[in-house]
């Protein structure tokens, strides 16, 4: 079953915003604090320790700009080059998911370097020792919203490509057929028309010319048949 240009416009434009909105919300939630760390000194003095996303997942950064470029590279990207894009955004959106979950399902061993950074203790063990409570706010849970988002947008793409439109007019050479047939297709069926009406003129020209070329020899046979006689054929 094919659909009309505005149904696979709108496939095309419903599924690239979904993937443009998926990879803007891991990018939010990157940039804001994940987890509230209370640390406990030996001094029984407590201190607070606030972990961003960039800190407790890394990569979430990096996948999120991955993943609007992919869409725009989805935008202007052939059909098998388009499901090669759309197996990569799952990957993406399984990494976000993987990076998401494990930072929530550990967050003293995500909040590490944060920790480390603020009082100077390394080591696992000694980390753990510090923390006394672990508050989790709602964004690593928006960047699994943002992961699952990433996926279905993705496997949207493989299952509902064919509906897409197919390239602009403009990224067609200007030979090209009004029905996108390739351009040699065109010149040749236009070389075949053209050749028998060639050659029907060139037999034309050349019989013309034959012609022309008999009725000059017969003046000039003529014209020494009068010098023969002493008439002036110029008269």
């Amino acid at each position: 079953m094919r659909a009309d240009g505005s149904t696979g416009r709108r496939v095309k434009y419903s599924t690239m915003l979904l993937l443009v909105v998926g990879s803007g919300l891991a990018l939010l939630a990157a940039t804001q604090p994940w987890f509230t760390i209370r640390l406990t000194d030996t001094a029984q003095h407590a201190t607070t320790v606030s972990v961003a996303g960039s800190v407790a997942a890394p990569a979430l950064t990096a996948l999120a700009l991955a993943g609007l470029a992919l869409t725009a590279a989805l935008a202007i990207a052939g059909p098998v080059f388009r499901i090669v894009l759309a197996l990569l955004g799952i990957l993406l959106g399984v990494s976000v998911l993987i990076s998401a979950i494990t930072a929530v399902s550990d967050a003293v061993r995500a909040s590490a370097s944060a920790i480390t950074t603020a009082t100077g203790v390394a080591g696992d063990a000694s980390i753990r020792n510090l923390v006394h409570t672990v508050d989790t706010a709602f964004w690593p849970w928006l960047a699994v919203v943002a992961g699952v988002v990433l996926i279905l947008a993705s496997a949207a793409v493989v299952v509902f490509s064919r509906l897409w439109p197919g390239p602009s007019r403009k990224y067609q050479t200007r030979f090209a057929g009004e029905d996108g047939r390739p351009a040699d297709e065109v010149v040749a069926e236009a070389a075949e028309e053209e050749t028998p009406q060639t050659h029907s003129d060139a037999q034309d020209e050349s019989a013309e010319s034959a012609e022309l070329g008999t009725l000059d020899r017969d003046t000039a046979i003529d014209s020494w048949d009068d010098l023969t006689r002493g008439d002036d054929p110029t008269r």
